[in-house]
């Protein structure tokens, strides 16, 4: 289990949606600083003084480097940034399947490995979100980049254990943001889900499956992929 309070933490994507609910609760729950991490810094519009707005494209190594040079402190990592295309895996040229892996795959991935040495000697946590289509193959591109993203979670947690670091996995359907305005279907409050997430942090929790759609088709995994269902 990892402490938060009194502890920094970076959350990339943190200018909206999910993002800007993880730096409100974490600063409920009594962070010493959270490093809000998105493309452009001006959008973060919380003011407390405990918040520190950093410019960060998880998809450059350059910028990576830069917010590893600026965030010397960071105890917990959240992989919270997302793109998200349904595209088709038959693409000729898969350009937007290996965009969305340079964002949901390759930047997570990236920071973990930028992050991992100082996370450890703070005996803290990496939390990556990633989805139920990480388990069901109806998303295209999108559910590629985040079943990879559960297999690299898990590997993850393996290399990263015995050094101390918590590592968290995040599942969770359609969750009332900006991302999934496409659709009408039910949708869980992001404030919820953060809730779930954090409670899992402190409680030492290596998955969080934040709504009830991904708890069935967790428990369904055994199954055929055809008589696996959302409901």
């Amino acid at each position: 289990m990892t402490a938060l309070q009194n502890s920094s933490v970076l959350v990339t994507g943190a200018n909206r949606g999910m993002g800007r609910h993880y730096v409100t609760q974490l600063l409920d729950r009594g962070v010493t600083k959270v490093y809000a991490a998105a493309r452009d810094a001006s959008r973060i519009e919380i003011t407390d003084p405990r918040v520190v707005p950093l410019t960060l494209d998880v998809t450059d190594p350059q910028s990576v480097a830069a917010a590893a040079e600026a965030a010397t402190d960071v105890a917990v990592l959240i992989n919270n940034a997302g793109l998200f295309r349904a595209a088709s895996v038959l693409e000729a040229d898969a350009k937007e399947l290996r965009e969305q892996l340079e964002t949901n795959l390759f930047g997570p991935l990236a920071l973990a490995s930028t992050f991992a040495d100082r996370i450890a000697d703070r005996g803290g946590a990496i939390v990556n979100v990633a989805s139920v289509l990480s388990w069901l193959p109806v998303g295209g591109s999108y559910g590629v980049t985040k079943a990879a993203m559960w297999s690299a979670t898990d590997s993850m947690r393996l290399e990263l254990a015995p050094r101390g670091v918590q590592v968290v996995g995040v599942y969770v359907g359609y969750v009332d943001t900006d991302m999934a305005s496409f659709t009408d279907s039910p949708k869980t409050d992001p404030a919820d889900v953060v809730r779930q997430v954090l409670d899992g942090v402190e409680a030492g929790a290596d998955e969080v499956l934040a709504d009830d759609v991904s708890r069935n088709v967790r428990a369904q995994l055994s199954l055929p992929i055809a008589e696996r269902a959302l409901g």
